[in-house]
């Protein structure tokens, strides 16, 4: 692992990121900014990633944020998974409905060549495969939708998704910048979403208009605000904003959530895991890891009997 990338595994303050929520004001478009550099240097540091997989993880993670607030209800929650057949290997960002985010990758160490306009190879990292969609809303079973990824740049294939199996005419710019030394130094996402009834000439001129954001981390990291750049998405177009939240990057692990997944095994799974344990000279322990923030719970051997114990008595 390259130094820089140790480094930056130290506990450091993180800014803040908010989403900023508008609606044209003809009623006709709803329009989401987020300058999300806090949540993804906080993703890089705790997953250790390279530039490529920050980059990759980044995006994921900052669009699923947007999504996550577009949900209605406190219980609500969504789920992207990126499954591509390059070295990245899995992508998943979970939100919930006021769009805090987590997330992991399969591969935080894939590392590629910068692609020929300078830019990180997300895609390549990525590769060819499809983005699932899994929204939560109590009910007995999940929403899951299903596409094909479109470029692996995340932004592309989100915008696909919503036109293809929602019929929702979606724009998507997300953008992550890495400094040298591996932490995120600016990163965001626009989405803007057509209702049913838009006027075309508006469509338009949000299309004119989102061609300048295909500098998006660049503009966050010269200083421009959320409110700066939706008057950038906005220009020419008369528009209203909603409000704008705070969201962070939030795990929502507990070691009661991860004692009900050890109560889940039977006896002689943990007896086995123990025996194993002994023959390396190993304390009788269970260890399990957070895949979304890497803390470690430990349970010991009286702490699994009385786990046992207590699913027995049910």
């Amino acid at each position: 692992m390259n130094e820089a990338n140790k480094n930056n595994t130290a506990k450091k303050p993180y800014g803040t990121s908010s989403i900023l929520r508008a609606i044209s004001r003809d009623g006709s478009t709803r329009i989401y900014v987020l300058n999300s550099t806090a949540i993804v240097d906080k993703a890089a540091s705790i997953h250790r990633t390279t530039p490529t997989a920050t980059a990759a993880l980044g995006r994921l993670l900052t669009a699923t944020s947007i999504i996550g607030s577009m949900l209605g209800d406190p219980e609500d929650s969504v789920t992207l998974i990126i499954r591509g057949d390059g070295p990245a290997g899995a992508i998943v960002a979970v939100a919930d409905y006021m769009g805090n985010v987590r997330g992991y990758i399969e591969n935080p160490d894939v590392d590629l060549p910068l692609k020929s306009n300078g830019k990180l190879d997300v895609g390549g990292a990525v590769g060819r495969g499809v983005l699932q969609v899994l929204r939560d809303t109590g009910a007995s079973e999940p929403y899951i939708g299903l596409t094909e990824l479109v470029s692996g740049e995340i932004g592309e294939d989100i915008a696909a998704y919503y036109a293809g199996s929602e019929q929702i005419p979606t724009l998507c710019a997300v953008g992550v910048l890495v400094d040298r030394d591996y932490s995120c130094r600016a990163a965001g996402c626009v989405l803007v979403q057509m209702l049913p009834f838009y006027d075309d000439a508006v469509a338009a001129k949000f299309e004119e208009n989102a061609g300048e954001l295909s500098r998006l981390s660049s503009m966050i990291d010269e200083g421009m605000t959320n409110n700066d750049i939706l008057a950038v998405v906005c220009r020419g177009i008369e528009y209203d904003i909603f409000d704008e939240i705070p969201v962070e990057y939030r795990c929502t692990c507990s070691r009661e959530r991860t004692a009900d997944i050890i109560a889940g095994f039977d006896r002689q799974e943990i007896e086995d895991i123990f025996a194993e344990h002994r023959a390396k000279g190993k304390p009788e322990i269970i260890e399990l890891s957070c895949q979304f923030c890497e803390k470690k719970y430990v349970f010991s051997r009286s702490d699994t009997e009385a786990l046992l114990s207590n699913k027995n008595k049910k």
